[in-house]
């Protein structure tokens, strides 16, 4: 195996680990016409033509979609099963990752109970994949930058990630920490790509719950505006998803635990609603293709949906929404509801990206990172 062929090998076996037969969805049906014992030899049979370079891919994979911890699992069964040589270092890549996540949430507990002392602080994104964690800490505050850059620097002797453009309109401060591989990343005030979200920074504080993990207890955000955040990230700033999020987003509306009315209500203040109601449908379909049946969601969010998984594709090695013309369209509507809104001061932040996103090709092409725009 080699190339893209062996990428999109990798992302089908994942993808059948987390949802055709993983322990959360095993009772959901029979992933559409498929047996979880036929889907279990199509998985065996997939890996013993595995070599050292698939296994590091599949690794390199599931590392950057944050699946490591829910898909290796039943992997190893599969594996240990069919007498596979390569069990060992599957168990031995878990028990890495493991320790990876835990070290971070030893740092993360104490950030989080530093910055309560200066305002409200929310864990975002990164809890969200739990038992698996991000690649990076995210955090959001209503605190002062000033108060935030000083309290990490005097206790954690943190220093300063340089600021791209993108980053100063968000209001977003990048930390790096001795001894934490991770960097840490806090949102100050405002949320969005360009920080012209802040009507919806109330309801994330005021709805915040918490989450135990190991004896610690962390702020989360309520299963709506994780929604939001996981909207705001995928559909208006990445244009791509993970097979994180679609696990994530999953668990959360299977979990029953979501008020569509409120998430309505929210996203329309926002302009984010047709990004959502789109998000949730794309996924919705992504689960389908492997379970054969999608996520029970209403009918006020298919309605909305602007397109769904039939325009995604796998593309250096992250699931593609298309730009154009179907996400310019979701930026041209939240656009407009910030302009009614009256948040002029969001509205002309938000006008900016265009021309950053530009900026960002354009230094994408001619050094090969967008780092400095972005």
């Amino acid at each position: 195996m080699n190339g893209a062929k062996n990428s999109t090998s990798c992302l089908n076996l994942l993808s059948q680990l987390l949802l055709g037969i993983g322990d959360d969805n095993s009772s959901r049906g029979d992933s559409g016409g498929v047996s979880r014992r036929d889907r279990t030899d199509e998985i065996r049979a997939t890996i013993a033509s595995f070599g050292p370079q698939d296994f590091g891919e599949l690794w390199e994979l599931a590392a950057s979609h944050h699946v490591v911890m829910r898909a290796f699992p039943g992997l190893h069964r599969v594996m240990v099963s069919g007498q596979n040589e390569w069990a060992d270092a599957v168990d031995h890549a878990m028990q890495k990752e493991q320790v990876r996540i835990e070290h971070a949430l030893s740092f993360l507990a104490p950030i989080c109970e530093a910055l309560k002392e200066i305002g409200q602080v929310i864990v975002i994104k990164s809890l969200d994949h739990w038992p698996d964690l991000g690649s990076d800490l995210d955090l959001y505050t209503n605190a002062s930058s000033a108060d935030v850059v000083g309290i990490l620097r005097d206790r954690f002797k943190a220093h300063l990630e340089q600021r791209s453009w993108g980053d100063r309109l968000a209001n977003k401060w990048n930390f790096v920490i001795p001894g934490l591989p991770e960097l840490v990343e806090v949102h100050v005030g405002r949320l969005g790509q360009t920080g012209e979200q802040v009507a919806i920074t109330d309801s994330l504080v005021t709805r915040a719950g918490t989450m135990q993990l190991g004896g610690r207890i962390f702020p989360v955000p309520a299963p709506e505006d994780r929604l939001i955040i996981s909207t705001l990230q995928r559909m208006y700033r990445h244009f791509y998803l993970r097979l994180c999020d679609v696990v994530d987003t999953a668990r959360l509306v299977e979990s029953g635990a979501m008020d569509y009315a409120y998430l309505k209500s929210l996203a329309r203040s926002a302009g984010l609603w047709d990004g959502l109601a789109t998000y949730l449908v794309t996924v919705s379909g992504y689960v389908k293709s492997y379970r054969g049946s999608g996520l029970p969601l209403p009918s006020l969010v298919t309605d909305a949906a602007r397109f769904g998984n039939e325009l995604v594709s796998f593309r250096r090695k992250f699931l593609r929404i298309p730009i154009f013309p179907q996400a310019a369209r979701l930026y041209a509507s939240e656009w407009k509801r910030l302009l009614l809104n009256g948040e002029l001061k969001s509205t002309l932040r938000l006008s900016l990206l265009p021309g950053l996103a530009a900026a960002a090709a354009l230094e994408f092409k001619f050094t090969g990172t967008d780092k400095g725009i972005w």
